[in-house]
């Protein structure tokens, strides 16, 4: 889901080596750690080859390994294993690659696997302690299964048609078989309306498995989307059993939610559907989140889910989907623990990460890790394994070419980081986002981890010297899912929907309004400040079709870009992306980034919507400061203008009453109206109450609004 580019020039007819160094985290998932790598060369390559090496000072139970390259790649692996290494080989020879005996193109285009787990002692832990730092794995596996009380909810709404309603149903067949005569189960499908196959849970017997298949075979997507009822009518399920005295106190109750888009129906914003749901939900209760595809909001999918102890998980809409439906299930189809608790001394250990879990499920692994406090100790007891020693491991990671003896002090601050980075998304308020904010920055900074709020940048250096990767802090305030926080309450200016100008007057403590009405494709200018070097242009889009005979606009893309800086930011619907120079980057809406005192808003639409398109709306802070020189659509009311209104009087619509004003040397004819101000609330917005300038902002803007049609999108304006 991360794409990381970078640019390297390179002298004609030199030669050059590249050497990517990362460090992933280890998942441990059905009884394995995985560790895949896409070979994919796109040629024929003289010298081919993949080591892969293995060190578990406790041992290795086993190690697999195997690929998607096809047939003739099969017997071209080769393993050595001893009781604590291990080395993966795979060298095919050039004649190996070729596609055909006598092919130019190569075979080589899939993903080579290494599979293995280590040995564990008999009570199922390991302590490891390196650097200053210990981690503890948690993995027992002598243990019966608990009971499960799930319920599905299944999203039937009519973007589900087609391959991923197909792959959905197949998948729940087969989740279905899984069930034991223990567990007990309902489903739910939902699109405008929720819908329970029953109304209370009932036992996995093969009759009732059997009806449950038949039901969910005969599900016909069509409709909208209505989460918010579907996961309510869930919780009323397993708190209506448990109520009931249906529940073994001993079993694990679950949501399994599997959805692929965005609310569109009865509630629809998305933080009172996340808090219905925590409201309702048990302590005893999880909420495991599906997004099938990309126009799902996985964001909101993990946070809810984060928000009642489960997690989240992007199902890619391909031809294996139903694979990946099943692979999840059967990550959490066997609980073995409920509320776990790893327990350390607390004057041995500080800065522990999270310690207290709510399920442990066959074939994973808890991992808690922290640092040690200054002491005379040689040893350090956990309260479910044996002691470990505390230089023991530093000095045999040593002795190994293929070790990294820092692991247990970078696995500490990766785990913080990532718990950081929940806590973060379900923090209420901005002040605590921003001062989790900058403790994420900070741990990131220090152990050189790329994340939302900083980036990997390259330095190259003359005279033949190597080139070496950065990591720089690009963002140290605070970063939300689509707008920038700025202080609140503030004066502003916006311009939102098609294209809606909004303009504060604090002088005169008045909002004044206007559209500008243009062609798609059109760039206007909106801020242009020769003598700060910046300039704000936006380009538009048009409606899919006409309504009411005209086209409407809309931004499509915003464009920020401080010409002194060499700094430029184009905002679309789709992707922000950041250009310094010639280092690009290129970020999701889920990590905005503030550079000046701008929000940007996106607002997303129904794909399949006959008219309606996703735009942007941008809102100014009047604080941002400018040379004399600023002008723009919006820049030149950084100088205020005077203005008078007077002869109000009703109209035609009581609502919308009629005046004169007069502003720049002109008589205008106004209407009180009222605008959206979508800065708080996305969905619905709030109304701006303004006196509404008509032909374009004709009067009251400089010029005309064909004066601001810029040709580029880090164009400036020239005189008006």
């Amino acid at each position: 889901m991360e794409t990381f580019r970078t640019e390297v020039h390179v002298p004609p007819g030199s030669k050059v080596e590249f050497e990517l160094h990362y460090q992933e985290m280890m998942q441990r998932k059905l009884g394995v750690y995985q560790h895949t790598l896409h070979l994919q060369p796109g040629r024929l390559v003289p010298l081919l080859q993949v080591d892969v090496y293995i060190f578990e000072p406790k041992g290795i139970k086993f190690v697999t390994a195997s690929n998607t390259l096809g047939e003739q790649f099969a017997d071209l692996t080769k393993i050595t294993h001893t009781k604590d290494k291990a080395h993966i080989v795979f060298r095919p020879t050039l004649q190996q690659q070729r596609k055909c005996e006598n092919c130019t193109e190569s075979a080589v285009d899939g993903v080579f696997t290494v599979n293995y787990d280590v040995d564990r002692e008999s009570n199922a832990g390991e302590l490891q302690v390196s650097d200053g730092h210990f981690v503890q794995f948690f993995a027992p596996s002598d243990l019966s299964p608990l009971s499960k009380n799930i319920v599905f909810v299944i999203d039937v709404s009519g973007s589900m048609w087609g391959l991923k309603m197909k792959q959905t149903v197949e998948a729940m067949k087969a989740i279905l078989d899984d069930l034991s005569m223990d567990d007990y189960f309902s489903i739910i499908d939902f699109n405008h309306n929720a819908r329970c196959w029953s109304e209370d849970l009932v036992q996995a017997s093969s009759i009732q498995v059997d009806e449950a298949k038949k039901y969910v075979q005969s599900i016909r997507p069509n409709g909208g989307t209505n989460i918010n009822e579907a996961l309510l009518k869930a919780v009323q399920i397993l708190v209506r059993a448990s109520n009931q005295g249906l529940i073994d106190p001993r079993s694990v109750s679950m949501i399994i939610l599997v959805s692929d888009g965005d609310p569109t129906v009865g509630e629809i914003k998305l933080s009172t559907i996340q808090k219905n749901v925590k409201r309702v939900m048990r302590e005893e209760f999880s909420l495991f989140s599906l997004g099938i595809g990309f126009d799902v909001d996985f964001d909101f999918l993990e946070r809810i889910a984060m928000d009642n102890r489960g997690i989240a998980q992007r199902i890619y809409a391909n031809h294996d989907a139903a694979e990946q439906l099943k692979a999840f299930y059967s990550q959490v189809s066997s609980p073995l623990l409920r509320t776990i608790t790893i327990n350390l001394p607390e004057n041995a250990v500080n800065n522990v990460t999270q310690n207290r879990f709510d399920k442990f499920f066959s074939g994973s692994e808890l991992i808690v890790a922290g640092k040690l406090q200054p002491s005379d100790l040689t040893t350090l007891q956990s309260f479910t394994t044996t002691e470990a020693d505390i230089r023991e491991l530093d000095s045999v990671l040593g002795t190994h070419q293929h070790s990294f003896s820092g692991f247990a002090r970078q696995m500490w601050a990766y785990i913080t980081v990532n718990q950081l980075l929940a806590e973060r998304s379900l923090a209420p308020t901005a002040s605590k986002k921003r001062r989790i904010t900058q403790r994420i920055v900070a741990l990131a900074l220090e152990h050189q981890f790329v994340t939302p709020f900083t980036a990997m940048l390259v330095e190259g250096h003359d005279q033949g010297r190597a080139e070496r990767l950065i990591l720089k802090e690009y963002c140290s305030t605070t970063v939300t899912y689509s707008i920038v926080h700025l202080p609140h309450p503030f004066d502003f200016i916006a311009v939102d929907s098609d294209p809606h100008f909004i303009i504060h007057l604090p002088k005169s403590n008045m909002d004044i309004c206007f559209n500008i009405d243009s062609r798609p494709g059109h760039i206007l200018n909106l801020i242009s400040d020769p003598g700060t070097g910046v300039t704000i242009n936006g380009q538009l889009v048009g409606s899919k079709k006409m309504k009411n005979n005209k086209i409407q606009t809309y931004f499509g893309t915003i464009s920020i870009y401080s010409k002194t800086d060499s700094v430029q930011v184009i905002v679309g619907t789709d992707r922000i992306n950041l250009m310094e120079g010639r280092n690009n980057h290129s970020f999701s809406w889920g990590a905005t980034v503030e550079l000046i005192s701008v929000m940007v808003v996106l607002h997303r639409v129904w794909k399949k919507h006959p008219v309606q398109v996703d735009f942007l709306g941008i809102y100014m802070s009047s604080d941002n400061k400018y040379s004399t020189q600023v002008h723009g659509l919006i820049g030149q009311f950084a100088k205020e203008p005077k203005v008078k209104v007077y002869g109000v009087h009703e109209g035609a619509d009581p609502k919308k009453k009629k005046a004169t004003m007069e502003v720049k040397g002109n008589k205008l004819a106004v209407t009180r109206g009222w605008q959206k101000d979508f800065r708080r609330d996305k969905k619905r917005g709030s109304d701006v109450y303004c006196w509404f300038i008509h032909n374009s902002g004709k009067g009251f803007i400089d010029g005309s609004y064909t004066s601001y049609i810029l040709p580029q999108l880090d164009s400036f304006l020239t005189a008006i």
